[in-house]
């Protein structure tokens, strides 16, 4: 798909692996969040909630600097088109959702790479539902205490450790410790 005209989102298209019309679709909420949220992330200024975990998410990685790692990147479970946007400097926020109506118009589309230059060409406005959001940013990143599983003995987050008579458990030894007394 490299043609000159889509050739600024090569970049993009190696980080993820391949072209598609997922990458296509967050790219262009990229777009809309770099142009009202603001500049790509070196830290923390800028958070992603993303409610999908399909392609787009690469291009909301690469292009907005929000990634897992940093902690602004942030992914809820919801298998939905949709994606959060904040800047925590004055707390402004958007949401984005893709709109059924393209989706459904893109779906009857010929093949992957006509609906990729679809959703390229298109104006990035057009293709989601966009909504301010009036909440708080998600809380900044922060390191927690780890204890180590009394079962296996490995490291684990606070946060991610669960007690089971009486003991420090990570999630999988609770998970099979819990399944064995049911």
């Amino acid at each position: 798909m490299s043609e000159s005209k889509y050739s600024q989102y090569d970049a993009v298209a190696a980080f993820h692996g391949h072209w598609c019309p997922g990458l296509a679709i967050g790219i262009q909420a990229s777009r809309i969040a770099l142009d009202r949220i603001g500049a790509h992330s070196k830290d923390e200024e800028i958070v992603a909630v993303v409610e999908t975990d399909m392609c787009g998410v690469d291009a909301i990685q690469f292009m907005t600097g929000c990634t897992f790692g940093k902690g602004n990147l942030i992914h809820l479970d919801y298998g939905k088109m949709a994606f959060r946007f904040f800047r925590r400097a004055d707390g402004k926020g958007i949401r984005l959702v893709y709109k059924p109506k393209v989706q459904e118009a893109m779906g009857s589309a010929g093949d992957r790479d006509e609906i990729m230059r679809m959703i390229l060409d298109a104006n990035p406005e057009d293709l989601f539902d966009i909504q301010p959001l009036n909440e708080a940013p998600p809380a900044k990143a922060f390191r927690m205490q780890s204890f180590t599983c009394e079962q296996c003995g490995e490291k684990a987050m606070e946060s991610r450790t669960r007690r089971f008579n009486g003991r420090i458990l990570c999630i999988p030894c609770f998970e099979k410790a819990e399944f064995r007394v049911k």
